[in-house]
């Protein structure tokens, strides 16, 4: 065999290697989406929490392209132990780089194992109140009411306090009406209890209450907590609102608001000034 066919065969054995290394490397993304797809509607079935479902979901797909990519090492012909060696040097060397990054998906992985809010929860985290659109290992995002996308570095949010504003199917509405204190308390109370009685949204169980709070400055003020399915809320609150303005009006009750007196004293001067 002479040069030139050495040479020829040397480039078509490397050759082989690279295509041999180039299928794996493809048909095995392939097939890592295709299972990682697949125990995802597994988990579905099941009825796993779609938090969690979407999380196991990711770490099987991410953890068969690393048998994948080990694959395709060994078929080039790499000492798959000494890629293993190199792979871990460069993740420790990465995991120091990248330490703030790698806290956030510790803090991922806890979220959700121990599951303080799942996907479509209302939630107060780190300052910010909206609903959850997703839980990742890297941040968690959240739509506002009035439809931002916030992104949230889960570190953030572990380290911080979390509202479920949405985890119990009750909430409690917490009004607070001032009246004069020239008014009738008692026919002030009970048209808060009128008002409590004709709302079918209002639960029965646990009972609303109506009480006086408190003897301020100007005004007596009583307290109005009536009980609501989470759902209904702000729909109550804000009909509740208006409904005692205007049946306070029509009874004359008066809200008493802040106001000034301002006196003018006129000096009058002596004939000499």
């Amino acid at each position: 065999m002479n040069l030139k066919d050495a040479i020829f065969s040397l480039q078509a054995f490397f050759f082989a290697k690279i295509l041999g290394a180039l299928i794996v490397l493809i048909v095995g993304i392939w097939l890592s989406r295709r299972i990682a797809n697949f125990f995802g509607r597994v988990f579905d079935r099941k009825g796993v929490d779609l938090t969690l479902s979407n999380f196991l979901r990711g770490l099987i797909y991410y953890a068969l392209i690393l048998l994948v990519l080990i694959a395709a090492a060994g078929q080039l012909g790499i000492n798959t132990m000494s890629f293993l060696t190199v792979l871990g040097a460069l993740g420790l060397a990465i995991g120091l780089a990248l330490k703030d990054s790698l806290s956030n998906i510790a803090a991922g992985v806890m979220l959700i194992l121990f599951r303080p809010f799942r996907i479509g929860d209302a939630v107060t985290v780190a300052g910010v109140t909206g609903g959850v659109q997703m839980v990742g290992l890297f941040n968690t995002v959240l739509h506002t009411p009035d439809n931002q996308k916030i992104i949230i570095p889960n570190s953030k949010i572990l380290g911080d306090i979390i509202t479920n504003i949405t985890a119990n199917d009750k909430r409690r509405i917490d009004l607070v009406v001032g009246i004069s204190y020239e008014d009738d308390i008692d026919k002030a109370k009970a048209i808060l209890w009128e008002l409590a009685a004709k709302d079918s949204r209002i639960l029965k169980d646990p009972a609303t209450t109506v009480a006086v709070a408190e003897l301020a400055d100007s005004s007596v003020n009583l307290v109005f907590r009536p009980w609501v399915k989470t759902s209904d809320y702000w729909a109550v609150r804000f009909d509740l609102t208006e409904k005692i303005k205007k049946t306070f009006d029509q009874e004359g009750i008066s809200i008493p608001y802040p106001q000034q007196d301002v006196h003018l004293f006129v000096e009058k001067k002596g004939n000499g000034d």
